[in-house]
Formats: C-alpha cells, sequence, structure tokens
C-alpha cells in the first residue's frame, strides 16, 4: 500500500515537471522543469528497486543535461519567452493530435511486445559489478566520452560568447601599436 502510494506521488511529480516543461513560456523556468521531471524519474526507478538507472538517471540527466541546457539558455542569452506570433499559432492541435495518436500506437505497440507477457526472471547484476565493469574495462571508452563531452562543452560555449571587435577588448587594445600623427 505504501509503496503504491510514493508510486503515485512520483509519477504526479513527473507528469507535472513534464506539462510544466511543455507549457511555461519563461525558458529557464522550463528547464527547472525538465530537471524535476527527471528527478521523479529517478524516483520511480529508485522506486522500482532498479538503483543503478535512477542513480543514472540522477548523475547523467539532472547533473549533466539539465545544467548543460540552463547554461546553454543563460549563455545565449535567451529573452525567456516566444514571440507573440507563436504563442498564437493555430498549429497547436494539429500537434495536440499528432501526440495523442504517437501515444496511442506506443501504448498499443508495448501493449502487444513480447517481453510485455514474459514474467521470466531477469539477470540481477548490482550496481557494483557495473562500476567494476565500468572502471576496469570500458576505463578507456569511459574516459574518451568524458572528455568529448568536455571539449564539446567548451565549443559551445566559444560559439555562444559574442565576438568582440579588437579595438574593444581593453588586453588586446593596450598591445597594439599607436598610430603616428605628423611628418617626421
Amino acid at each position: 500500500m505504501m509503496h503504491a502510494a510514493f508510486f503515485l506521488t512520483f509519477a504526479v511529480l513527473t507528469l507535472a515537471g513534464a506539462v510544466a516543461a511543455a507549457l511555461l513560456r519563461n525558458l529557464v523556468h522550463c528547464a527547472l522543469s525538465l530537471t524535476v521531471t527527471f528527478a521523479g524519474l529517478a524516483l520511480l526507478y529508485l522506486s522500482l528497486g532498479a538503483e543503478f538507472v535512477g542513480l543514472t538517471q540522477v548523475l547523467v540527466y539532472i547533473g549533466a543535461v539539465a545544467i548543460l541546457v540552463v547554461f546553454a539558455i543563460l549563455l545565449t542569452r535567451g529573452s525567456g519567452s516566444l514571440p507573440r506570433q507563436m504563442l498564437s499559432s493555430s498549429g497547436w492541435r494539429v500537434g495536440w493530435l499528432a501526440a495523442v495518436a504517437v501515444g496511442f500506437v506506443l501504448v498499443a505497440a508495448l501493449r502487444d511486445a513480447p517481453f510485455a507477457q514474459s514474467q521470466g526472471n531477469a539477470p540481477v547484476v548490482s550496481v557494483k559489478e557495473i562500476g567494476q565493469a565500468l572502471m576496469g574495462p570500458f576505463a578507456l571508452p569511459l574516459e574518451i566520452v568524458g572528455v568529448l563531452l568536455t571539449v564539446a562543452l567548451i565549443g559551445a560555449v566559444i560559439v555562444a560568447m559574442p565576438e568582440k571587435p579588437m579595438l574593444e577588448n581593453p588586453v588586446l587594445k593596450n598591445q597594439m601599436p599607436e598610430k603616428q600623427g605628423g611628418a617626421e
């Protein structure tokens, strides 16, 4: 009984965050709502006994993706709201219709999937075994992915930085030779 109450609470939290992320107009508020959605999913995974997936959800999605989205919004200096003509567009009806249709197709496909009917025992792998595999034979690929993501973040920051003319930069301005006026 208590497990079902926790599950429903976490499900409502997740859905509320997702709806808020889709409907809010301020981009920073949308990113924070997306973070709440990710946290709700992590709590759902943890309540279902999938500790590795839940902790990965916290580390990867909340710790990396959501923070990256917030930084991207702040670095690109988004105004936080959509233009007025986009808010009053009539195309949202088609979007809702497409979303409902895709939802029904996904539910039907999952209901008829072979793994949905089987109640076999899944292999049990502990978080310790996964950690040993990541720090053992998969340590090099893990490090390569970390370096690649760091380089991508630095590249995104460089691309998002506004360009300043050379003369406005105080460091470069002091290094440029002054023009000499008059005849010598």
